[in-house]
């Protein structure tokens, strides 16, 4: 049988769509945007064109956004901004881009606070807003979707207390961007960040949206490329099907999620009646429409994760950052996820080519493969 991949999150595979742009803009656009010549301006229309498209799913204005190489890079050239002693706010359920960074951050001085989230995994605004300090505090980031359980946070709410009281904020909004209607320059978010990969673009690409007035200063400098935001050379091709999938995204949005919300759920309602026991993680009523993390208490989840690629299934236990730690799903542990249930969670994560036959076929494997690792685990 056909393998079947539910790791989405994870990397997306490239749209047709997508893999034509590359290939044409390839071929074409070879030409250095930065050039005077013919092929220059080549090159320097189709960043336009892209910057038009990857705006419009963003909705945001084209000039407000930069192209860089992924939202890892995004997020580290915003958070790199804070310097001194400055106070920082976020989530403790973020990417470890955000974590890692603020980590090297608190060496350098910065006081960093990690506000902890409800068992559904979402931020409290009171408790956020009580966080920021009205004096110290610069910047607070916190990501639109968790990148493990696909809980929504907050965003509107939570980037209104932050402009009150006249602190940035930012949002990693890599797994929300053609996956909600995002309208990010009615939001009062002053930086958000993006990857081509998570919604069918390819890998090594992604955008920074700035807002008009916000403070910034770029991660790499050595040239003008990117209006003097982001030096080197911009990677034409890469760009340019980074934005044929935001394109494809954008018409298929509100109908895409529906239809990924229905075999969601029946995924889930299968999982619920044959394994009774199973936890879902993540509050149901704010969660992309995509995502399904459950633990399955007296298996590992890498245990499983192996097991049922061998039947053809393409499952993980969390962020693909954090893959080949041993440790349990920081992001579980941070929603008070009991630990056992944090180290026997899998995250299936559907998108375009998932069909109902597909679901079936793992609501038929599943049983049995967690059965089947639950009792070599109890020898």
């Amino acid at each position: 049988m056909d393998p079947i991949y539910l790791d989405h999150n994870a990397g997306a595979p490239l749209r047709p769509e997508a893999l034509r742009a590359l290939g044409d803009a390839a071929e074409r656009c070879f030409g250095n945007a930065s050039s005077a010549h013919a092929f220059g301006a080549s090159a320097r229309a189709a960043l336009s064109r892209a910057r038009k498209q990857v705006a419009a799913l963003a909705g945001v204005a084209p000039e407000t956004l930069d192209f860089t190489g992924g939202a890892t890079e995004s997020n580290n050239t915003v958070l790199r901004q804070v310097e001194g002693s400055a106070h920082v706010v976020c989530a403790a359920t973020e990417h470890p881009s955000v974590l890692e960074e603020l980590a090297a951050a608190g060496a350098r001085g910065v006081r960093v606070t990690r506000l902890p989230v409800a068992r559904d995994g979402r931020l409290d605004p009171e408790r956020f807003a009580a966080a920021l300090e009205e004096r110290g505090t610069v910047l607070a980031s916190v990501a639109f979707a968790n990148h493990e359980t696909g809980v929504v946070q907050p965003i509107a709410r939570l980037a209104e207390i932050s402009a009150a009281k006249a602190v940035r904020f930012h949002t990693d909004a890599a797994q929300a961007l053609g996956k909600l209607p995002l309208e990010l320059a009615r939001l009062r978010v002053d930086y958000a960040s993006f990857s081509a990969h998570k919604l069918g673009g390819p890998k090594g690409v992604g955008a920074l949206y700035v807002r008009a007035g916000a403070p910034f200063a770029a991660l790499q400098r050595g040239g003008a490329h990117e209006r003097g935001r982001r030096a080197g050379t911009e990677n034409v091709p890469g760009i340019a099907a980074f934005a044929a999938a935001c394109e494809a995204a954008r018409l298929g949005l509100d109908s895409e999620a529906e239809r990924l919300a229905e075999l969601r759920d029946a995924l889930w309602t299968g999982i619920a009646r044959a394994i009774p026991d199973a936890v879902r993680n993540g509050g149901p009523g704010h969660v992309l429409a995509h995502v399904l993390d459950v633990s399955f208490p007296g298996a590992s989840g890498e245990t499983l994760v192996e097991a049922l690629d061998l039947e053809g299934i393409a499952v993980s236990t969390g962020a693909a950052c954090h893959s080949g730690s041993t440790d349990p799903s920081p992001v579980l542990l941070a929603m008070g996820v009991p630990e056992e249930l944090a180290r026997a969670a899998l995250r299936m994560s559907l998108g375009p080519a998932t069909t109902r036959a597909e679901i079936a076929r793992v609501l038929e494997c599943l049983p049995a493969v967690v059965a089947r690792v639950r009792r070599a685990r109890a020898a």
